[in-house]
Order: C-alpha cells, then sequence, then structure tokens
C-alpha cells in the first residue's frame, strides 16, 4: 500500500468500531524511514475557521465536508482500509495554506 498525497482514504483512527476519511499530506516518498501517513481528518461540522478547509461536492463523500487541519496525525499504513478518491489540486493548495497557517510557517 503506497497512499499518495491528496488521497482520501477511509481510516481507523482507534475509535471503537468507527472509521473516518482522511486526506494524505505526506510527501510522496519512495523509500519512507517508516510506514507512516501524515493526514488531515474530514469532518462534517464547520466553525468557520482557518483552520478548516470546505471540500467541493465529491462523489465518494455522502455528506457534505471539511477537512481539520488542526487534527492532523500520523498512522501507521496498516490502518488505512481503502482509498475513497482524490482531492482536487486546488483544494490541496487551500489545505497546504491552512498547514501552513496552522504550523506558523507562513514566513518560511
Amino acid at each position: 500500500m503506497n497512499p499518495e498525497r491528496g488521497e482520501v482514504w477511509l481510516a481507523d483512527l482507534g475509535m471503537v468500531a468507527k472509521t473516518r476519511p482522511v486526506v494524505i499530506v505526506s510527501r510522496n516518498d519512495d523509500n519512507p524511514p517508516r510506514a507512516l501517513a501524515i493526514y488531515i481528518p474530514l469532518t462534517t461540522q464547520y466553525r468557520n475557521s482557518p483552520y478548516e478547509i470546505p471540500l467541493p461536492n465529491l462523489r465518494f463523500l455522502r455528506q457534505t465536508s471539511f477537512a481539520n487541519v488542526q487534527g492532523i496525525g500520523s498512522i501507521p499504513l496498516v490502518r488505512l482500509e481503502y482509498c475513497l478518491g482524490q482531492l482536487p489540486d486546488i483544494v490541496m493548495i487551500k489545505i497546504d495554506a491552512a498547514l501552513r497557517f496552522t504550523l506558523d510557517l507562513e514566513d518560511l
């Protein structure tokens, strides 16, 4: 399994009997030192903050969803169940900007 940046995966985040969609934000690396992916969880709750990126209507998501960049985390690849689809490039540009804001990397 080799998740690609911008793909949305259904992941087991350790919640009892519950999986949720996440977007992979790890760089594409053919030889990573660990079998981990960095992800942003998707949510259906919107709080109108710069930490949340609205997603367009996507055929593979049942509800209107948002990328919650404050929830950034890493997950072992074995906990990624399957790929749901790919986010458009314009959405990944917005997620990247929100990540820079969240991590205070805007001046780098």
